[in-house]
C-alpha cells in the first residue's frame, strides 16, 4: 500500500508521477474540497432563495411549474451537465476570464491564462447541479412548517418578511441538512467535474487554474493503472474520499443536533413548597 511506502507523506505531497512511482494525494484533496466549498458558497443562497420564493411568495398558478422544473433539473444525469458545461459554460468562462481587468489578474485568486477549463468552471457547474437538489429539500422543509406558526406571527403584528424569517428559524435544522446534502453530492461528483476542471494535479488558489479532484483521478486512471502501486494509490485516494465524506457528514450531523438542541423547550423547574406553606 502507498501508505506503507510513503507514510503520511502520501497525504501531504503534491507530486503525482506514475512513471517515476511517486504519488501524493494533496492536489486531489485540495481540488475536491476547494471546488465543493466554492460550489456551496454559490449554491447555498440561491437554493434557499428559490425555496423561499416557491413556498412563501410564488403565485399559485406559477408554483407547480416551478416545482416541476426544479425537480426535473435535480433528476438530470451528471454526464448531461458535463456536456453542457463543455459546450456552453466553458466558452462563457473563457470569455469572462479574458475580459478580467489586469489589476484583478495580478491577484493570486485570478491569476493564470484564460483557458476556460479550470476551477471556476467546475465550481459553477457543481453549483448549478446542487441548486435544484438543495432547493427541493429546503422547499419541502418549509412546507412542513405549521401554518399556525405564520398565523401566530401575523397575529402579533409581524410583517410578511418577519413571518418568513420566523418560518426559516423554525425550519433551520432541515434547511442546514438540505444544504449539507448538496455539499455531499458536490464532494462525490465525478463525470461532470472531470469534463470541465482541466485535470492537472496542482495546488493553486487561482480560480482560472486547471486542477484535479479525487473522484476525477480515479475515473481517469483506474482502468489504465501502470502497475500495482499505481492501482493501490488510486484505491487509497478512494479511501481518503470516503473518510472526508464521513467527516463532513459527522460534522454536519453534529451541527444539526446542536441546532435542534437549542429549539427544545426547557423543562420547567418545580420549586419544593413545604407542606405547611401549601396549606
Amino acid at each position: 500500500m502507498p501508505i506503507w511506502k510513503f507514510g503520511w507523506r502520501f497525504w501531504r505531497t503534491e507530486i503525482w508521477d506514475p512513471v517515476a512511482g511517486e504519488f501524493g494525494a494533496r492536489p486531489f484533496i485540495w481540488g475536491t474540497l476547494y471546488s465543493s466549498v466554492l460550489a456551496l458558497l454559490i449554491a447555498g443562497p440561491v437554493a434557499l432563495g428559490i425555496a423561499i420564493f416557491i413556498s412563501e411568495l410564488c403565485p399559485e398558478w406559477l408554483r407547480k411549474p416551478l416545482v416541476f422544473l426544479t425537480e426535473l433539473l435535480a433528476a438530470i444525469p451528471s454526464i448531461v451537465y458535463g456536456l453542457w458545461g463543455i459546450f456552453v459554460l466553458v466558452p462563457f468562462v473563457r470569455q469572462l476570464e479574458a475580459a478580467t481587468p489586469a489589476w484583478m489578474r495580478a491577484l493570486p485568486l485570478f491569476s493564470g491564462p484564460p483557458l476556460g477549463l479550470g476551477m471556476l468552471s467546475a465550481a459553477l457547474l457543481l453549483a448549478i447541479m446542487i441548486v435544484p437538489f438543495s432547493s427541493s429539500i429546503a422547499r419541502e422543509v418549509l412546507k412542513a412548517v405549521p401554518q399556525a406558526q405564520r398565523e401566530g406571527a401575523y397575529a402579533l403584528g409581524a410583517t410578511r418578511w418577519e413571518a418568513i424569517r420566523m418560518a426559516l428559524f423554525y425550519a433551520r435544522t432541515g434547511i442546514v441538512g438540505a444544504i449539507m446534502l448538496g455539499f455531499g453530492r458536490a464532494l462525490g461528483e465525478t463525470m461532470a467535474v472531470t469534463m470541465v476542471i482541466g485535470n492537472t494535479p496542482q495546488v493553486s488558489v487561482s480560480l482560472f487554474a486547471p486542477q484535479y479532484t479525487m473522484s476525477a483521478v480515479i475515473a481517469n486512471e483506474f482502468a489504465e493503472a501502470a502497475d500495482n502501486l499505481h492501482l493501490q494509490a488510486l484505491v487509497e485516494i478512494g479511501l481518503v474520499l470516503f473518510v472526508i465524506t464521513l467527516a463532513v457528514n459527522a460534522l454536519s450531523r453534529a451541527f444539526i443536533w446542536s441546532l435542534g438542541r437549542q429549539t427544545r423547550p426547557r423543562r420547567a423547574v418545580r420549586a419544593a413548597v413545604p407542606a405547611r406553606e401549601a396549606a
